[in-house]
């Protein structure tokens, strides 16, 4: 019997431990406040204490006893997305996303059979993960997908940990993750705030504001992407002159758009989940230009006829995507596939690309493992990744397990991009897309930032 061992180990880089994201350039995280005169005369102090969002640096290491390939698994994989919450808008195109990969990979017949158990995540007012999580774990999966906001996982990660199985995220993209104390067991798609942060602050910059406001959700995905966003910002010589924080299940924004628009700033950055559809009547009812707001994954919506026609034409946002040229095909077959099931049309499919590779690369890893067991499985996503530099490319499951089966190994590359996992179970190698509103309040793709 062959024993796998791996370590994984953060990066630190200038004090942040990092994934290392290609085209990824780290910055400081300034919490200093601005002197007296940077703001009209009036100090201000950014809400955040950034030191706090970088993560601590942290190397699991673990043993895999698993003895190879195997075939005729059956592999419990539970999900816990976001079916309500101040996310559901993510949830249909992320379950679909999940459903797909598990009939592609049934389809195939390789080795792997998945056994899907879908669940609802809820969010961290409604807390729907307090009774899901314990009955998919009680019905036998060894991982978890999900949950979709940063700040849901955190409370249900070290449950997930507990119980030996691995919690695989395709739209985590909280700092915190990066050194957690997850034993090896926490994974993900979607990369780093610490990218898209830098995107979304040099975007700002380079549409010509030089002052920017924040309105941010108070947990460690809005915190942290505020975070890195003001330090990109400044960097490009830029000053964040006002930021207001509110809390999940906060229903009445009045005092925390009245404090942004106190000190006029020339742009605002809306790191909000869906609340963000009771805030943007109150800013544009105070007549800020929409073309001066910028939204990010957490919002990044087509809201259509919610809003009067024009609403929003000219804003703009960011979330971790591919040129969507690049991927029609997956979108038509997904969207094929998820009305064929009966479910109505999708309208976005934000984080789908992602849903769909972390099922698909769960399979590959517990077929080259032998095994369905939470450490095992772990212990091979890397490789299966390519992360370990010596596999085979691939592009579909079929493909990547002929590879395996055959006794090599495979380096699958998805439809969300190359992926390669690094040490620390980020992927090393992702793309923000930069979209815009048009008329119809509905967003378009523009390009990679």
């Amino acid at each position: 019997m062959s024993v796998f061992t791996r370590s994984r180990r953060a990066k630190v880089i200038g004090g942040i431990a990092m994934a290392g994201a290609s085209a990824l350039v780290l910055v400081g995280c300034s919490t200093g406040t601005p002197s007296d005169g940077e703001t009209g005369g009036s100090a201000f102090e950014f809400p955040v204490d950034c030191d706090a969002a970088a993560p601590a640096s942290y190397t699991p290491e673990y043993s895999s006893t698993s003895t190879g390939p195997a075939s005729g698994l059956t592999y419990k994989i539970g999900t816990a997305l976001p079916v309500t919450g101040n996310l559901a808008f993510l949830g249909p195109p992320e379950i679909a996303g999940t459903e797909y990969a598990a009939s592609v990979v049934n389809e195939a017949n390789k080795g792997i059979t998945i056994d899907l158990i879908q669940g609802d995540s809820g969010d961290t007012d409604n807390k729907a993960y307090e009774t899901e999580i314990p009955r998919i774990l009680g019905e036998g999966a060894t991982a978890v997908l999900g949950a979709a906001s940063s700040g849901t996982s955190l409370q249900f990660i070290d449950q997930v940990i507990a119980a030996g199985a691995i919690q695989f995220s395709p739209a985590n993209t909280s700092a915190a993750f990066t050194g957690y104390e997850d034993n090896g067991l926490y994974w993900r798609t979607a990369p780093s705030d610490v990218l898209q942060g830098e995107v979304l602050g040099n975007l700002i910059a380079g549409d010509g504001a030089e002052t920017l406001g924040m309105l941010i959700l108070n947990d460690s995905y809005g915190t942290g992407l505020a975070c890195f966003a003001k330090a990109a910002f400044e960097n490009a010589g830029g000053e964040v002159v006002s930021a207001a924080l509110y809390n999940t299940g906060d229903t009445n924004f009045s005092s925390q758009v009245e404090d942004v628009l106190a000190a006029d700033p020339d742009a605002i950055a809306l790191i909000t989940f869906e609340e963000v559809k009771t805030i943007i009547p109150e800013l544009l009812g105070a007549e800020f230009p929409a073309d001066k707001l910028y939204f990010v994954d957490g919002n990044l919506a087509n809201f259509g006829d919610e809003f009067e026609e024009g609403s929003l034409e000219g804003a703009k946002g960011t979330y971790p995507a591919v040129d969507p040229a690049t991927i029609e095909e997956f979108r038509n077959n997904l969207q094929a596939f998820w009305t064929g099931a009966g479910q109505p049309e999708l309208k976005d499919f934000t984080y789908a690309p992602e849903s769909f590779d972390a099922v698909i690369l769960l399979a590959l890893a517990a077929l080259e493992a032998g095994s369905t067991a939470g450490p095992d499985v772990a212990a091979h996503l890397q490789q299966v990744s390519g992360g370990s530099g010596d596999g085979t490319k691939c592009t579909t499951y079929a493909e990547c397990a002929d590879i395996i089966l055959g006794g090599g190994v495979a380096d699958y590359d998805g439809v969300s991009g190359p992926i390669t996992f690094n040490e620390v179970g980020d992927p090393t190698e992702a793309s923000i897309g930069i979209f815009q509103y048009g008329a119809d309040n509905n967003y378009s793709f523009l390009s990679v930032g």
